[in-house]
């Protein structure tokens, strides 16, 4: 398989790298990132501006695409940011690979998204899967997690205060508002790409325990 993973520098996304590396699965990976990756035999890493994506780059062909990509409002700044990396990225990145030939999407969402939510978050994850599926990918995979467990390269205060009450609580929680670690995320991103079955698929914060 060759992987085109979109993200491959943040908390998930580099979980993904990490496993698709290791897979004898996997044959190459191509993770176009703003900062360079350490090399690897498997890997190219073009280093890319996703406002100005390279639209005829030979790159956007592959088996499958996993996309990690998303921000904070605190360090978006703005809903306007926010919902350009969260939203429109991640549906740039998709149209070009389903108009190169890749029939297979895997996004990395979140357990409330809803693009009918109040929550401005939830209804950003929820308009991008909505807009995903309306394109017509082969296999579409939305994995769904809720507060993920890891140690991030920028720390989140308030998600780490978040993390450390659930990890107390965990074991008395009903399944869906317990921890969902990174690793287990990324796992579960990459056997939805390798598996690519026909149709619209959901994996629930519950399914990743």
């Amino acid at each position: 398989m060759k992987l085109l993973l979109v993200g491959a520098t943040g908390l998930v996304g580099s979980e993904v790298l990490r496993l698709a590396l290791m897979d004898a699965r996997i044959t190459a990976i191509v993770a176009p990132v703003r900062k360079p990756l350490p090399s690897h035999p498997k890997l190219a890493a073009p280093v890319i501006d996703f406002d100005q994506l390279p639209l005829d780059a030979s790159w956007w062909q592959a088996d499958a695409v996993i996309c990690t990509l998303g921000t904070t409002m605190k360090v978006a700044g703005t809903r306007q940011i926010f919902s350009r990396v969260d939203h429109d990225y991640p549906l740039a990145v998709a149209r070009l690979a389903l108009a190169a030939g890749t029939r297979t999407y895997v996004l990395n969402s979140a357990a409330g998204a809803n693009a009918a939510s109040r929550i401005f978050y939830n209804r950003v994850k929820g308009e991008l899967e909505r807009d995903l599926q309306a394109l017509g990918f082969r296999s579409l995979t939305h994995v769904r997690p809720g507060l993920i467990g890891g140690e991030r390269a920028v720390a989140r205060a308030g998600e780490g205060a978040a993390l450390r009450i659930l990890r107390v609580l965990g074991p008395v929680l009903p399944r869906r508002w317990r921890i969902n670690p990174a690793p287990r995320i990324a796992s579960a991103l990459l056997e939805a790409a390798l598996a690519a079955a026909p149709g619209v698929h959901v994996v629930t914060s519950e399914q990743l325990l």
